[in-house]
């Protein structure tokens, strides 16, 4: 019998009007750029208008959430859920549309375990991770998004957010591992340059990242001509290797 290796899922979100379908697309790009077929790259949203060609479109899968709520991130949750598609299987890689790729992704499909995530920053101390590069089997964890709708308002004074309540979910379960902490890196946090350098030299490259995450203010785009905050004490000169990989034309 010949042993086929698991399709690569690569998913994304995209609801309301944070980000724009430019977003998707620049993603997708640097996913093809970074990966070897085959794999498959889906898109869960509310409006697939102006989505690349090679952009899997799915509908938003559902919450019933108030409009009322703070965004927290929570409709990210749905993505655990195994009512997806029954074509969908296999382990997925999911990426915030807020992110830069530099270097090969496979990495993130070898490393070993059920449930990956990057170790959040300024929580060394505590297992909450941020989500926006994590990895795990499909359908595996319906029981993380039952217990969300069934216990909402009670999950929400507990955890801040989604990724809070993600991570100490999965923690519960056993299953929570972290990439290697040189593998995603913070804008903010590893690239930024402080006051007054930021307005001399260009954001740092951080040394052996794979993604640099945007989380937050500035998003990849406010960073191409240059940003600024603040009265000029937070900023951001542009930088090539942002316009080098922040591209969908390559």
């Amino acid at each position: 019998m010949l042993n086929f290796p698991l399709m690569k899922n690569i998913f994304c979100m995209k609801w309301g009007r944070k980000f724009p379908p430019s977003y998707v697309n620049t993603l997708a790009a640097m996913v093809r750029r970074h990966l070897a077929p085959p794999y498959r790259f889906v898109c869960f949203t509310d409006d697939g208008k102006d989505l690349a060609p090679q952009v899997e479109v799915r509908p938003l899968p559902e919450m019933q959430l108030e409009h009322s709520l703070p965004e927290r991130g929570w409709r990210k949750l749905t993505i655990l859920g195994n009512n997806l598609g029954n074509d969908l299987s296999g382990p997925a890689l999911f990426l915030d549309l807020d992110i830069i790729i530099l270097e090969n992704l496979q990495p993130f499909f070898d490393q070993e375990g059920r449930f990956l995530i990057i170790r959040e920053w300024g929580f060394r101390d505590q297992v909450i991770g941020n989500s926006s590069v994590f990895r795990f089997e499909i359908g595996e964890h319906q029981d993380v998004l039952d217990h969300f709708n069934n216990h909402g308002e009670e999950v929400r004074q507990q955890h801040r957010n989604e990724q809070a309540y993600l991570s100490y979910a999965i923690h519960h379960k056993g299953m929570l591992n972290y990439w290697d902490a040189t593998w995603c890196r913070s804008f903010k946090r590893h690239c930024m340059r402080p006051f007054p350098l930021c307005h001399f030299l260009p954001p740092k490259k951080p040394e052996g990242a794979k993604i640099v995450i945007f989380h937050g203010r500035p998003h990849p785009d406010d960073v191409q001509s240059g940003w600024s905050k603040h009265w000029g004490l937070r900023a951001a000169k542009p930088a090539d290797w942002i316009a080098e990989n922040w591209n969908v034309q390559k």
